[in-house]
Formats: structure tokens, C-alpha cells, sequence
């Protein structure tokens, strides 16, 4: 089966395990809230069970667990090939994630890429059954967390945007959304709220001041919604959450007419300016969205 045929199906089972699972709530008595329960005309009503649903839902768990363990064999050379790469370069200079024009550097976004890839390696080797590829991948994660922790965050306890500067880079709130460091850790909220207080122009973030940034690029640039919603996301994450609320509905309100955003903004004028729309930008909206709704459900 290819990829795409696995993914489809994959999306249909968890489509259908989550309606089975609904279906499921009263004979289970997982729902203790008989208020809650809607009854459909003609049938006997809450005190009816159907035991057969349990079946239906061990079924379809058993599918969904058969094509879990197919996607994860299918994608295993992939996973392998990253971790590898990821091994081989962040040791390496490179031009970060917005590809400056300037020589290259120890951008700390690049080095938290590498990170990432290597600790989630790690998770899919265990569940896959390699406990060697597992620990080989998680100790060289820890190395390059200790890396970045070292070299890449400045006295006044924030993220740089490389090794060699201070300067801030609203990459860096990827941190907190792939969890590199806790939200109660003092580095990741020292470097959250800073990017809010002095990245913004209008309360919407910059990718970083040009003015500080060897991009090979001049002139004045818009913020970068994409770097907005990071923020949103970012807050949330640390426990401030009316301010990723307050953050959330001012970006909503400037979405296109039809619900859609671009890469960029002028803060001042509302004018959205570059591609359009965006699909990276609309992801980050999602991600967003569901950090706030994970933070608020605590």
C-alpha cells in the first residue's frame, strides 16, 4: 500500500474510532452525565445499552493499531536518514531558518531543528523496538540540548538568535512548542516574554530587527505572521493566557475576507503583504488554537 493510501486510511480509522468511541460512552459507562446524553427519536432511551459496541471499538483499535505500526515501518528509513543527517550538521554553521544571506552561523533555530529530529527519533526507536538506536539518538539530543544551553542563551537568561549575538530571533519560541524546555523554566518564559516586549511592532513579531541581522537584504520588512501565532502558542504554553487570548483574537480580526492570511503584515496599516495565502502561517494558526485550548482544559 503507498504512503498516501496508508495515510488516508490511517485518517479514516481515527475518524472512526473517535465516532465508535462517542457510540460507545453509555454501555461503557464512560459518561457519567446523563444530562449530556442525546437520545435519537425512536430509540429506548439512556437506559438502553448495546453491548456489541465494544466490539465495534476493540475492532477498530486493533486496525488502528496495525497501520500505526505500518506507517511507522514504512517511514522507518526516512526516520533513520533525518537522524543521521541531524548527527552530521549541527555541529555546522548554516544560514538558520530564514536562510540569511550573511556567512553562516550557530543559529540556535537550526541547532533545536537538529535536536528535535534526534529526540523524536528516539520516541519512534522505542516504540519501534531498537532500544540501541534509541539510546544513541536520545544521548546525542541531550548533547546538542546542553549545546544550546550553553552557547546559545544570553546573560539575561533569553535564546539568542546564533552563538555570536544577543539579538532575538522569534525562531526561538519553537523552544517552548517542541518542548525543549518546560514552560515553567525561567530560560524558556524570560525568552518568550521578551521576544512579546521587544520583537513586536503593534503588538505582532518581527522575525528579527534587520538592523541587527546580516541577511543581505535591505530595507524595512512587515511582521511575520507565522512568528505571530508562534508567539500565541508560546504564551499559552507558559502559563500566560489571557495574553495568548488577547494576542489570538487581534490576529483573527485580520485575517483576508475570506478567513485567509499572508505571509506578512504591516502592523501599522493592516495590509497584508507577500505570498497569500500562506500555508505555513495557517498551520501555525491550528497549532495555536490547540495550545490555548490544551492550557485552558487543565
Amino acid at each position: 500500500m503507498s504512503e498516501s493510501r496508508t495515510s488516508t486510511r490511517l485518517r479514516m480509522l481515527l475518524l472512526a474510532a473517535g465516532c465508535a468511541a462517542v457510540l460507545g460512552l453509555a454501555a461503557c459507562g464512560g459518561d457519567d452525565d446523563d444530562s449530556s446524553t442525546t437520545v435519537p427519536t425512536g430509540a429506548t432511551g439512556a437506559s438502553s445499552t448495546d453491548t456489541g459496541d465494544t466490539g465495534d471499538i476493540s475492532d477498530v483499535r486493533d486496525a488502528f493499531n496495525q497501520q500505526l505500526l505500518q506507517v511507522l515501518t514504512t517511514t522507518e528509513g526516512l526516520t533513520q536518514s533525518q537522524a543521521e543527517c541531524a548527527i552530521k550538521v549541527w555541529r555546522e554553521p548554516d544560514q538558520g531558518i530564514w536562510e540569511a544571506r550573511g556567512a553562516p552561523q550557530h543559529y540556535v533555530s537550526s541547532k533545536l531543528m537538529c535536536w528535535v529530529a534526534l529526540d523524536r527519533a528516539a520516541k519512534l526507536a522505542e516504540v519501534r523496538g531498537d532500544p540501541t538506536l534509541a539510546t544513541n539518538w536520545h544521548a546525542t539530543a541531550e548533547e546538542i540540548r546542553a549545546d544550546i544551553l550553553t552557547n546559545g542563551v544570553s546573560d539575561r537568561g533569553v535564546l539568542r538568535q546564533h552563538y555570536s549575538t544577543d539579538s532575538l530571533d522569534a525562531s526561538t519560541l519553537l523552544a517552548a512548542t517542541f518542548k525543549f524546555l518546560p514552560g515553567d523554566d525561567e530560560r524558556m518564559k524570560a525568552t518568550v516574554l521578551t521576544i512579546a516586549d521587544e520583537l513586536t511592532e503593534n503588538g505582532f513579531v518581527l522575525r528579527y530587527r534587520t538592523d541587527e541581522t546580516d541577511d543581505g537584504l535591505s530595507g524595512k520588512e512587515g511582521t511575520f505572521l507565522i512568528c505571530s501565532f508562534w508567539l500565541v502558542s508560546a504564551l499559552a504554553i507558559i502559563g500566560e493566557l489571557q495574553r495568548a487570548r488577547d494576542l489570538m483574537e487581534r490576529l483573527l480580526r485580520i485575517a483576508s475576507p475570506l478567513g485567509l492570511y499572508a505571509e506578512e503584515l504591516d502592523p501599522h496599516t493592516g495590509e497584508l503583504l507577500g505570498n497569500i495565502p500562506q500555508g505555513l502561517v495557517h498551520l501555525a494558526l491550528i497549532n495555536a488554537a490547540v495550545s490555548i485550548a490544551e492550557v485552558s482544559d487543565r
